[in-house]
């Protein structure tokens, strides 16, 4: 009885090991382990090293009288030039130049007979739009009046030059010396009105480390507000004395005059939303001083950076969107301190009384002591100049976007952008950073979480989040793909697209690393649970281990 008994114990802990072993162990590892979907690494670890090429057409157009009949039958169809600069161990630059040559058609022969080199370049314009991202540059005589004499290229309002050709490049000289005197004054157009690598690695700024010669550009960048698909718009007047004065200003009519076609043609950057108020009794942050030899009173460039802490607490903020706002202030200073100038660093006045804070806004002093007359029964009514205003305000939303005034070699004459505040070629400019900026944000987003997520390998990898990575690598390599095709439209789209989705994954609230315990939490809460359990378990094993081995002895025993 005693050995049926034992061997029922022995036959129990048996089958509780086997199915602890074969069922509760897998089951438990089954329902505890961390989903993580698939990822694209090999991809990811692609983007990783930044290896981008920008290619731009250009189209050279020779006017009657540049070339001889002879020289027309030896100009080549096309020609592609590449560049290329290593930036650091992880990023290259590659730019390819593809040019095309051609001899000017009768129609654009009689649009180079303008007046102006303005009326020439919008007569051109109306024969044929150039796409986004290429240029036209018509290569006029000599003796063509329509530049000044001291002006060699001239750039419009479109994506259209114009170039004279040199004294020294008469009839008689070769189509190769041609081209040879053309390509420098080319290559400075394609700076001007494409895009330079000084613009390419400032937009790389965040990515790699720039050398001290392009601290400008570097400078630039930071004033300018980072890539957003979206900008708020806040026009604030602030009055700090309404009994002195009553305010009237005209902000809707001047933002559909002077922003909004600026923001229409802006439309394939980003979208923007634009509102206004006024705040009464809204006081600087600093007290200004009065110079009696002015009879003013002037705010020095060192007080400027404590003016807008004060005033930003009064402004307010939209919490339900993300994007960026750009704060544009106009301050009608009281009757007490007023006039009001700003004054630059060699303590002159600033002519437009207005300066701007980087990736903030503008402000601007708006003085109207001139109202006040002996006679004036407060308070007084003042109708603000709004052409005056949105002048200044343009200007700064301008730098502020990142379009750059671009500095002009000797020789070149740039036109003034239209009424639209921006010229077909600056818009151009704009994108060619902003689709660089976007994919190598993006690049970096896309890889530090997929360091991360490889770093950390408990955190739940869900569908929607492999998903989104999924569509931010797709993207950037169209972006990258369309970049080197040309196709600066498409890239600036699909940069966009990239930027979206993988901050969407990046910032997934899923992800958060405090949702999971560590690896030591995790055996201090299962020690407890399955110690008890599994110590009886492993002893009955031993023990009918031990019998066994026991009874073997015994056997070989009777058998010696």
């Amino acid at each position: 009885f005693m050995l049926k008994l034992r061997r029922r114990g022995q036959l129990a802990a048996l089958s509780i090991a086997a199915v602890v072993i074969i069922v509760g162990v897998p089951l438990w590892w089954r329902t505890t382990e961390t989903y993580r979907a698939w990822l694209p690494v090999s991809q990811i670890n692609e983007l990783a090293k930044l290896q981008l090429q920008l290619s731009t057409d250009v189209e050279v157009v020779f006017a009657r009288g540049t070339v001889t009949p002879e020289q027309q039958k030896k100009v080549p169809l096309t020609q592609t030039q590449d560049d290329e600069h290593t930036v650091d161990e992880d990023t290259v630059l590659r730019y390819r130049y593809e040019t095309r040559y051609r001899t000017a058609t009768v129609m654009e022969e009689d649009a180079l007979n303008q007046l102006t080199a303005a009326e020439a370049d919008l007569s051109l314009h109306t024969l044929s739009e150039s796409p986004c991202g290429s240029l036209v540059v018509y290569v006029i005589p000599e003796s063509s009046s329509l530049l000044p004499q001291d002006v060699e290229v001239y750039i419009g309002q479109r994506r259209t030059a114009l170039l004279r050709i040199g004294a020294q490049m008469r009839v008689g000289r070769t189509i190769e010396q041609l081209l040879a005197h053309l390509e420098p004054r080319l290559k400075q157009v394609l700076q001007v009105m494409s895009f330079s690598h000084t613009d390419i690695t400032a937009a790389l700024s965040d990515r790699v480390r720039l050398s001290p010669d392009n601290r400008e550009s570097k400078a630039d960048s930071m004033r300018a507000f980072k890539s957003s698909p979206g900008y708020e718009i806040t026009f604030s007047l602030l009055n700090p004395d309404p009994k002195s004065h009553r305010l009237h200003w005209d902000i809707e009519g001047a933002v559909q005059t002077y922003i909004q076609p600026l923001i229409t043609k802006l439309a394939p950057v980003a979208n923007f939303s634009i509102d206004s108020q006024t705040l009464y009794y809204a006081m600087l942050g600093v007290n200004p001083r009065f110079d009696g030899s002015r009879n003013a009173y002037t705010l020095n460039t060192d007080s400027l950076a404590h003016v807008i802490n004060p005033v930003e607490a009064r402004l307010g903020s939209n919490a339900a969107s993300s994007n960026p706002v750009l704060n544009f202030l106009l301050y009608v200073p009281d009757v007490h301190r007023s006039p009001l100038y700003i004054q630059d660093y060699k303590k002159q006045e600033v002519p437009s009384n207005a300066f701007h804070s980087p990736r903030w806004g503008g402000i601007m002093v708006y003085n109207v002591n001139s109202f006040y007359g002996p006679d004036a029964v407060f308070p007084v009514d003042i109708n603000i100049d709004m052409a005056k205003v949105m002048g200044v305000f343009l200007a700064q939303l301008r730098l502020l976007l990142g379009v750059q005034p671009s500095s002009s070699p000797p020789g070149f004459l740039v036109e003034p952008c239209g009424s639209t505040g921006l010229a077909d070629w600056e818009l151009d400019r704009l994108m060619w950073s902003r689709s660089v900026e976007n994919i190598a944000t993006a690049a970096t987003t896309i890889t530090s979480l997929a360091q991360l997520l490889d770093q950390i390998g408990n955190i739940v990898i869900n569908d929607n989040i492999a998903q989104q990575v999924s569509s931010a690598v797709t993207s950037l390599q169209l972006a990258v793909a369309e970049l080197e095709a040309g196709n600066l439209g498409f890239a600036l789209q699909y940069s966009k697209e990239a930027i979206l989705a993988s901050e969407r994954a990046f910032f997934d609230p899923s992800l958060l690393h405090l949702l999971y315990f560590p690896d030591d939490q995790k055996f201090a809460i299962y020690i407890p649970l399955f110690l008890p359990m599994c110590v009886p378990i492993l002893l009955s094993l031993l023990k009918i281990v031990s019998e066994a081995r026991q009874k073997r002895r015994e056997k070989q025993a009777k058998k010696d």
